[in-house]
């Protein structure tokens, strides 16, 4: 027999399990970013930017789920590592474009090993994690406005 407060439990609680889930998968990514110079969230802006060339902010940000606010200390500090460079659009001075300098194209092999030293530190087998990329990709997918 439940009760009324059984939602309440922490047990019950989807964001729980993500939010730690999360937390712990970025806390492991840390060593070997540090071997690189570069914060997670330095790091995924540039797997985007590995990816797409050239952006906007306001593109990068929707790619990241970041607002501006968030993420120009983030390009600051990549472009004083030599890794991006941001410029205004020639089309419209409102717009600030980010793309990869010749340093961030080069750091992308360097990066290249991440990937499988995450994998080596989390338990879980591929199937379970292509279903769990899978459903994560949903659910965002439904957060975009």
């Amino acid at each position: 027999m439940s009760d009324k407060y059984d939602a309440l439990k922490l047990e019950n609680q989807l964001c729980f399990p993500l939010y730690v889930a999360s937390k712990e998968v970025v806390r492991r990514y840390k060593p070997l970013l540090d071997e690189l110079n570069l914060t997670y969230t330095q790091y995924i802006t540039l797997l985007v930017l590995w990816e797409q060339k050239k952006l906007s902010v306001k593109e990068l940000g929707e790619f990241l789920f970041l607002d501006s606010g968030t993420l120009t200390p983030v390009l600051k500090s990549l472009e004083k590592k030599g890794y991006i460079s941001r410029k205004k659009s020639k089309d419209d001075e409102r717009v600030l474009i980010v793309e990869l300098t010749d340093g961030g194209k080069e750091l992308r092999e360097k990066a290249v090993s991440v990937p499988s030293g995450i994998a080596e530190c989390i338990d879980i087998d591929k199937k379970d994690a292509e279903k769990l990329l899978k459903i994560l990709h949903n659910m965002l997918s439904g957060f975009k406005e």
